[in-house]
């Protein structure tokens, strides 16, 4: 709508669009989440889902500062399979910054809101952590194979949290998303893990083993997204000042083995293995599908 302004000028607008929509939410938000800390069942279940809708409000808006600053077509298969009321393991491979606002802009209100697995300490962080924690973002913290080598009596203790913090989720249903990858996808990256996929680096399988086993028994299928950007990995700017000419996405739903639920992945080793070799699996079929999509939508088409 707003092409016809210099890309600077369009950044702009939508940097301003994105802090007031943040603020405005916030301010709507905050004292909801306040009285969500009231000893109510009832009441709390009311709290998340009025928070939910804040969220799933303040991701429209981005959508709509989106439209209004660019022009991007959006070729996308596979949401219409995805249930609004569903309980989801959710990944995806991560190449840009933007993938968070393109997997939010297409999967609103087609799947419960995707919730990640955060670090403990991110809870400080001004205003965006008080959201993750009224959105009942899990919070954990890991302890190295070092730490409980020194200290055994956690052992089991981050897990143990991670449940607790996941019983939330019997009443709320809830897409737990992870990049496999753990990191953004570059030229150096690759060539320093001397990855064997064309389009993707190595895949971490620790932490989506961790999901299952704390909230296996919830999750009832794995969503495997693959996002490709033809005119290459596009910056946060990119976006924000109407840059990203296309987008495709692909959106497979996928069962996932009931063997994998509620296993001990750090001290399982059979497990361990075996789970490896399930999630490579994944990778060699996600780098097959990119690589068709290279071909299909080279730059420019």
């Amino acid at each position: 709508m707003l092409s016809f302004l210099p890309h600077a000028l369009r950044g702009a607008l939508a940097t301003l669009l994105l802090i007031l929509n943040t603020l405005i939410c916030f301010s709507v938000l905050f004292p909801i989440s306040i009285i969500k800390l009231l000893p109510m069942p009832r009441l709390q279940v009311l709290c998340t889902r009025a928070i939910i809708r804040i969220a799933e409000f303040w991701i429209r808006c981005n959508s709509g500062w989106m439209s209004l600053t660019g022009k991007t077509e959006w070729d996308i298969q596979g949401v219409a399979q995805l249930d609004y009321d569903g309980w989801y393991l959710v990944t995806s491979n991560h190449q840009s910054w933007v993938d968070i606002l393109v997997l939010q802009h297409n999967l609103n209100r087609q799947m419960p809101m995707l919730k990640f697995f955060l670090k403990q300490e991110l809870i400080w962080v001004p205003i965006i952590g008080i959201c993750w924690w009224a959105l009942d973002f899990p919070f954990m913290k890991r302890y190295s194979k070092a730490y409980l080598a020194r200290h055994p009596e956690k052992a089991g203790q981050d897990v143990a949290a991670t449940r607790r913090a996941c019983e939330k989720f019997k009443t709320t249903p809830v897409a737990i998303f992870n990049f496999l990858e753990g990191t953004r996808l570059t030229p150096a990256k690759h060539a320093e893990q001397k990855s064997p996929f064309k389009h993707l680096l190595r895949p971490k399988s620790g932490g989506i083993a961790f999901v299952l086993d704390a909230m296996g028994s919830q999750l009832r299928s794995l969503v495997d997204i693959t996002l490709h950007y033809p005119d290459g990995n596009p910056s946060f700017w990119d976006l924000l000042s109407g840059r990203v000419r296309k987008v495709v996405m692909r959106c497979e739903l996928k069962p996932i083995p009931v063997e994998f639920l509620g296993r001990d992945y750090q001290n399982d080793s059979a497990f361990r293995e075996a789970f490896q070799a399930w999630v490579n699996t994944l990778w060699e079929a996600k780098d097959k599908q990119l690589d068709q999509l290279h071909r299909e939508y080279p730059p420019g088409a």
